[in-house]
């Protein structure tokens, strides 16, 4: 039986902290599904959704042990949809935790089979995040350096 992690987020855009957060998860388990999410509280998106599918999709192209989907549904019940037994989350800092760490206690109680893997981002990762990246880009700044893939 397969090993398998959704990593879910709405990667707006998918920055080279969340390819660590993959790459690393791919040491732990057989295959990690990036799911692409829809957060309420995010009106609109700065990428569109279906160009930063693609983008991630290209990241991986050629490796089967990812696959790249977009959901709409409870992240515990997709799992549940994908056989899948952990959800991979990664960790900037404290705040990053608190907020991970309610999460997590609410998917567990919705699924009792589903835990969560919290990864520590690698340090020199840590200070990109999709909402600086997203301000830099908005004001013409270069942001190639942050992004596993062409804009």
């Amino acid at each position: 039986m397969n090993r398998i992690a959704i990593f879910p987020g709405s990667f707006d855009p998918f920055t080279r902290g969340h390819e660590d957060i993959v790459n690393r998860t791919l040491n732990i388990v057989d295959i990690v599904i990036v799911a692409m999410g829809h957060n309420p509280e995010k009106n609109t998106r700065y990428f569109e959704a279906d160009y930063m599918l693609e983008r991630i999709r290209s990241v991986y192209t050629g490796n089967d042990r990812v696959e790249v989907i977009e959901y709409n549904e409870l992240t515990a019940s997709l799992a549940e949809k994908y056989k899948a037994q952990y959800l991979v989350r990664g960790l900037r800092n404290t705040t990053d935790f608190e907020y991970e760490n309610s999460i997590s206690q609410l998917n567990r109680y919705l699924n009792k089979d589903l835990e969560t893997i919290f990864l520590i981002t690698s340090p020199e990762l840590a200070p990109i995040s999709s909402s600086i990246i997203r301000e830099v880009h908005k004001y013409g700044g270069e942001v190639m350096d942050f992004l596993p893939y062409e804009l």
